[in-house]
């Protein structure tokens, strides 16, 4: 049996929602929850754990904000080549520094089918994207991120972001614009709710679910023939 993934969370309500990932990241954290608030926009923050242990401020102020936290590793350790008990034992690490959150994002999307099941027989959700910004890429500009950001955005979207020095230029273009924008088309902004109203990894991906027979390889398709991620 295929495991559930959220890649979207369908509603009426017209909410997407915003997601970051690899915080806290001091400067860059901050600058995010501080154009978030002016938004009076609501996102959830995928922290590895490492960086929470470092700025535990951050992570109090997304919390106090309102924000959602969610697991994104202690060490952003790669899926392959790690056995399901060292790389659960890794998410486990992180999980007090988290808030004990039930929601996790694999790092660089991809993880193998054992870790799958061992994290959601623990309870977790694993959460995916519908939409990903590609802020992190050398080849896309700061205009390319905003665009692919906005084109095309439904309700129930989940919006991948990266608040990290890597992605900071990109970024500080990118999402105010794109706040702006998707706020004027009617969205509005919320935190990941729990527990989640899925949708099936394969109605959004195509054919890039085949990797689910041994690594989940969650980028594959997302975004107008970008087929590959370049960290």
């Amino acid at each position: 049996m295929f495991p559930q993934f959220t890649w979207s969370v369908p509603n009426e309500r017209g909410e997407i929602y915003l997601t970051f990932d690899d915080g806290p990241t001091p400067g860059v954290t901050e600058w995010v929850l501080d154009v978030l608030k002016c938004a009076g926009a609501k996102a959830t923050f995928f922290c590895i754990g490492h960086n929470a242990e470092r700025y535990p401020w951050l992570i109090a102020r997304m919390v106090r904000e309102g924000h959602a936290v969610g697991n994104h590793t202690y060490s952003h350790v790669a899926g392959y080549g790690k056995s399901a008990e060292s790389y659960v034992r890794d998410v486990l690490l992180a999980a007090p520094l988290l808030q004990q959150t039930r929601l996790f994002r694999p790092p660089y999307g991809r993880m193998t089918m054992p870790q799958v099941r061992a994290l959601q027989a623990l309870g977790y959700e694993v959460v995916l994207w519908s939409r990903l910004s590609m802020d992190y890429s050398c080849r896309v500009s700061p205009w390319d991120v905003f665009c692919f950001s906005t084109e095309g955005v439904r309700s129930g979207d989940v919006l991948a972001f990266h608040d990290s020095y890597k992605t900071e230029v990109k970024l500080r273009y990118a999402l105010p614009r794109a706040l702006q924008l998707l706020r004027e088309r009617g969205f509005s902004f919320a935190p990941l709710p729990v527990p989640l109203v899925r949708t099936v990894g394969s109605e959004m991906v195509g054919s890039g679910i085949a990797g689910l027979r041994s690594p989940v390889v969650a980028e594959a398709g997302v975004w107008q023939g970008v087929k590959r991620r370049e960290r």
